[in-house]
């Protein structure tokens, strides 16, 4: 049966307009779980939809590289390739590892938590900006300022700025379908441009902040080279935006949707929270796939896969997955266990940065709700035309003004 057959276009961002794909999920999960999907200009790839599955091939990278082909289904011409290369999310080990260790012990639980009370400051700033509006655009305004404010603050550049970089992610992650190739290579050259700026000017004066800490680490004795700063400085700007931007804007738009669930989560916010932000990960799963090409042939799932095969493991499809999660269509706040894959299938690529993002997460939900109490969408929201990230770029809301609260 062909994909055109049964309806299955996991290329076009049309199938994610409204989030993910969640009928072309069940289909696939039901009746191929590793499936042979077309492309347009390509070979073709195998789309991995179950969630055993995606967590088997997360956790062998001898076999399913980040490194060969990089981690989108796009093949990019060598020198680009190379460029991407240079960042962690397209190594494999041991060169991950070692790379991962350099900023590791950031990311930790214990260093994270020691930021709670910085990023809850910031969300609150961030509220009073728009509490005395009445309206605003919920993912421009609020959801979009907060990773933009904390991954300036954890670098050490201008808030502004890390909101125009927010902007040039924004670029980057959409379809082929939405934007040219010339302004997706044009946002990703004005972030590099920046984060050579950065480089340059932490060299000269260091301060308390990531980038002067990646300035004078050293690899093999020698420090980062100005293309491996910008890789780094790259990832941490679209890896550190993504999650909290898209979770926020999409988990939002959710549970608007759903006003007896929001009413509970309100009346239940402290013992309900940290289940809540895992069920809200699980549900909205910001990272629709990643790209994994085939270093030897195997076995996946009982199909025969080849050397150089490109595979795609579906996040938000495993997180959907009825054999692992009981009633996996609904919002369950409370649902223990939660062994969601929206941070990774596990492995040497699980989201270094989770911890973070959590944080950031309970921080945002638990004041937004709280404050507002009569959030209400004026409009449905648009979608990120992607077929890589999943989230709203924009959601009108409505509320009762009110005062700042103040730092």
């Amino acid at each position: 049966m062909t994909a055109t057959a049964v309806g299955i276009d996991l290329l076009s961002s049309k199938s994610f307009a409204g989030g993910h794909p969640v009928e072309q999920y069940r289909w696939l999960r039901e009746n191929a779980p590793v499936y042979r999907h077309e492309e347009p200009d390509g070979p073709g790839f195998w789309a991995i939809t179950d969630y055993e599955l995606v967590r088997q091939a997360s956790k062998a990278p001898e076999v399913f590289s980040s490194a060969e082909g990089g981690i989108l289904l796009t093949d990019f011409p060598p020198e680009e390739l190379e460029f991407f290369r240079t960042m962690m999310l397209a190594m494999d080990p041991p060169k991950h590892s070692f790379y991962r260790r350099l900023v590791g012990g950031l990311f930790t639980p214990k260093r994270a938590a020691l930021w709670i009370d910085s990023i809850s400051d910031t969300v609150r700033s961030i509220l009073d900006e728009v509490c005395e509006w009445g309206e605003c655009d919920l993912v421009l305004d609020i959801a979009g300022k907060l990773p933009s404010y904390v991954i300036a603050e954890l670098v050490g550049i201008p808030r502004a700025d890390g909101v125009r970089l927010y902007e040039l992610t924004e670029i980057m992650h959409s379809a082929p379908d939405a934007v040219t190739e010339e302004q997706r290579s044009a946002a990703m050259m004005e972030i590099i441009g920046y984060a050579n700026q950065v480089r340059a000017d932490k060299l000269e004066k260091q301060t308390d902040d990531l980038a002067s800490r990646l300035v004078v680490a050293e690899v093999d004795g020698q420090r980062l080279t100005e293309q491996e700063f910008a890789s780094f400085f790259m990832l941490l700007v679209n890896a550190g935006g993504d999650t909290t931007r898209n979770l926020i804007g999409g988990a939002t738009a959710n549970l608007l949707r759903r006003p007896d669930t929001l009413a509970r989560l309100r009346a239940e916010m402290p013992t309900l929270m940290p289940t809540a932000v895992d069920e809200l990960l699980r549900f909205q799963s910001p990272v629709i796939y990643m790209r994994r090409t085939l270093m030897s042939d195997t076995e996946l799932g009982g199909v025969r896969l080849a050397k150089g095969d490109k595979v795609a493991l579906y996040y938000g499809a495993a997180n959907r997955d009825d054999k692992v999660f009981e009633r996996p269509d609904e919002l369950v706040l409370d649902r223990t266990p939660n062994e969601h894959v929206a941070f990774g299938g596990g492995g040497a690529h699980f989201c270094l940065g989770s911890h973070f993002g959590r944080i950031e997460i309970n921080q945002m939900m638990s004041q937004l709700l709280s404050r507002f109490t009569d959030l209400e969408a004026t409009a449905e929201p648009t979608w990120l035309a992607s077929s890589f990230i999943s989230g709203p770029t924009n959601l009108p809301v409505k509320y009762t003004p009110h005062k700042p609260v103040g730092a």
